[in-house]
């Protein structure tokens, strides 16, 4: 049977896997849950569906594609009672039938039924039908909508007891959520509360919360008229009029600090973060600004800050900052094979240390390496760097007060020397740059280096190699000595900036390096060599712009979020001039390798229909653009196990036309490369690992398909290992 017969009796069959049971598992006299259905009648308005779904007491099973579940068949394939080892197996990669609870029916109606309430539908009625089919039951939820109202007036009442925070509180009315026309709910009457409680609490009123609020809607008053009493009281609702206390401004007393002795810290740098200062008006906003410049330091295991009032007046503040390993390693290991033979590790060790001058000054020292070889033969490539970074938690130059928000921008200066070694050159490329980064408003990260400086340096061309660049004026500008000095900068915006997030998020990172523009004013000044190039230090400078975009989406989904469609689309091009007519090879785009295109080896696709490059014994092919596009559907296994199923498909191109017509990004249409797999994932939490196998289904070089009697022999397949997701 060859490849697309296989394939086509896959397809084939795709449709009868559900018919397979999910219900063999089932205690005798009871039904798998199999959906819940939510049906909103709209004579008096509508309700999104996403607003009420959580309030379903009980969640049937999650399904994959068309209502299939392939892991609640699998689990249905244990025998019935049995314990033996494949029964056990099936049931831990499985996932359990949902059993019907019906006594979660009048419950579930009772929770739709405040939640319309608590959205502004007043005496709604929702009705439950339960169907079954075989051992498979649907409940359905009618939702008949109740009535709404809108508000016509507002009146505010505050306490007498106090003027001054009455005045306060008007100034701060113009921001009232709540107005005349609005429709009424307890939703609009909690955000306001919340809305209005820390705008006081950062006008000093430190013992002030949304329980002071209490709101009536009164339509006696006014026939035929709903007039909202929105109260201020100065008792809360767990208090009784009697305990009445005037609503007090307080403002900042002593402020302390403690730490370890096991983590020292200068104290002027703690009291210049310090966003507090004894007398000030009391200000939530500045106590949480305080809380966050101490825990952006990454020095503290964690963070406290505790208010205590000292007097009717006064509160007392201190910041608690717990020990932590301000010092450590890591370690990361990614590796590759493809069919042909040809294995790739790179390992990489880091070291930390997070208060080297007891200031938050972050030093890191990182040796990597990059090791290619085939065990049948004497291919190899070798590359070894070292890179040193000193961050310090401010802009250098300017002084603390500079920075007003709760984010503390940073200062980096990092070097680095690299060493290559392959079959056709060795090179050294050494850098130096000097930037910022820092975050905005959570979601907004940025990082820029003024100067980005990097010099490269070839010797030993292997003499077969350097007839190739001769005779190639693209190649060999691209594979010279040359000089890069010039500006860069990345911004990155997360919709969840956690760590680990857990629900769906997007990102998009863009970034851009302009090189050689200052140097250029000098050109007429400079030595040039015999091609008309203007050298410095004896080598020709580098002068091209480059940028590039990366995007994705994560969209969870299931019972508990536990599945995740990942989506990513990556764009780039560069483009030299002036003094250059090539970009860089350092600076060019590449495909293949753990994290794009896992079909393939790093750098072993492209560009464009190019065949491959016989120049080099190990795969190089770049290019001057790139465009990619990646969607994975993970789900967690069982334990710590996850599974993963991706596509992908993308390719790099010349902007420039060779002289063979190849690669040329006109034809980027037609010579997107595509390409498919499975991984599997261990995450322990606090690392992930993972293995990836990736199969070419259409490489452009050979504007061929590939099925599965090529994937194994022919080296139309990669197995990645990696840390972390892919993207």
């Amino acid at each position: 049977m060859n490849g697309k017969t296989l394939i086509g009796v896959l397809l084939a069959l795709l449709p009868l896997l559900p018919s397979c049971s999910t219900t063999r598992a089932l205690p005798e006299g009871t039904y798998r849950l199999a959906e819940n259905r939510i049906v909103v009648h709209k004579e008096k308005g509508d309700v999104p569906k996403s607003e009420l779904t959580p309030y379903v007491k009980q969640r049937s099973n999650t399904y994959f594609i068309l209502g299939w579940n392939p892991f609640l068949n699998i689990y249905n394939w244990a025998k019935p009672g049995s314990e033996d080892g494949w029964s056990r197996f099936c049931r831990k990669i499985g996932q359990a039938p949902v059993v019907l609870d019906e006594a979660q029916i009048p419950t579930t109606q009772k929770n739709l039924e405040e939640r319309l309430r608590y959205l502004g539908w007043y005496n709604s009625q929702v009705d439950s039908k339960l169907t079954t089919r075989g051992r498979r039951a649907i409940v359905t939820y009618d939702v008949h909508l109740g009535e709404r109202y809108k508000i016509d007036d507002i009146r505010i009442h505050l306490p007498e007891s106090n003027p001054e925070f009455a005045g306060d509180f008007m100034r701060d009315s113009a921001n009232i959520l709540i107005h005349p026309g609005d429709w009424l709910s307890e939703q609009l009457m909690e955000q306001e509360s919340v809305r209005s409680t820390a705008a006081m609490r950062n006008m000093g009123y430190y013992d002030f919360s949304k329980n002071h609020f209490a709101f009536v809607a009164d339509t006696l008053a006014t026939p035929g008229k709903l007039t909202l009493d929105y109260n201020v009281r100065d008792y809360t609702r767990n208090e009784s009029p009697q305990q009445a206390a005037p609503i007090r401004k307080f403002h900042i007393g002593d402020i302390t600090f403690e730490h370890s002795p096991e983590v020292p810290f200068r104290p002027k740098v703690l009291l210049e973060l310090n966003t507090l200062h004894r007398g000030d008006v009391y200000s939530e906003k500045a106590v949480n600004t305080l809380y966050s410049r101490m825990s952006a330091l990454r020095l503290f295991n964690s963070v406290s800050v505790e208010m205590t009032p000292s007097d009717t007046a006064t509160v007392d503040c201190r910041i608690r900052l717990s020990e932590s390993a301000i010092q450590g390693f890591k370690v990361n290991l990614e590796g590759s094979i493809s069919s042909s033979g040809l294995w790739g590790i790179s390992p990489k060790i880091s070291y930390f240390h997070k208060n080297i001058f007891h200031g938050g000054e972050w030093l890191n020292l990182n040796l990597q390496g990059n090791f290619q070889f085939r065990f049948r033969d004497a291919t190899r490539a070798t590359e070894a760097a070292f890179s040193a970074s000193l961050s310090f938690p401010k802009f250098l130059g300017l002084p603390y007060s500079f920075m007003k928000g709760p984010r503390i921008p940073r200062t980096e200066v990092g070097l680095s020397f690299g060493y290559q070694d392959r079959a056709e050159y060795q090179r050294i490329i050494s850098s130096l740059n000097y930037g910022y980064f820092g975050l905005i408003k959570d979601r907004w990260q940025y990082q820029f280096s003024v100067p980005r400086i990097n010099f490269v340096y070839l010797f030993n061309l292997n003499p077969d190699f350097k007839r190739i660049l001769d005779a190639n004026p693209m190649l060999k500008y691209a594979y010279q000595n040359h000089f890069d000095a010039g500006v860069g900068g990345n911004i990155f915006y997360t919709t969840d900036n956690d760590v680990v997030p857990k629900s769906s998020y997007g990102f998009l990172r863009a970034g851009i390096d302009l090189s050689g523009n200052l140097i250029s004013a000098l050109h007429t000044v400079l030595r040039h060599d015999d091609q008309g190039q203007a050298l410095v230090f004896g080598s020709p400078y580098s002068q091209y712009v480059r940028f590039e975009v990366n995007a994705g989406k994560i969209i969870r989904f299931g019972r508990e979020d536990e599945q995740a469609i990942a989506m990513r689309a990556v764009l780039g091009a560069g483009y030299a001039y002036g003094n250059s007519s090539v970009m860089p090879f350092e600076k060019q785009f590449w495909c293949g390798g753990a994290n794009s295109m896992r079909g393939w080896q790093a750098r072993a696709l492209g560009p464009g229909d190019a065949p491959k490059d016989y120049a080099f014994y190990i795969p190089s092919q770049t290019g001057e653009a790139k465009f990619e596009l990646d969607i994975e559907y993970r789900r967690p296994l069982f334990w710590k196990f996850e599974f993963a199923a991706f596509a992908e498909c993308g390719n790099v191109w010349n902007i420039r036309d060779r002289a063979d017509g190849y690669g040329s990004i006109r034809d980027f249409y037609k010579t997107l490369a595509g390409d498919w797999g499975l991984g599997l994932r261990l995450n322990l939490d606090f690392i992930l690992i993972r293995v990836d196998a990736g199969f070419q289904l259409y490489d452009p070089c050979l504007e061929t398909w590939h099925g599965p009697e090529d994937w194994f022999q022919n080296g139309f397949s990669c197995v990645h290992f990696g840390v972390g997701y892919p993207f």
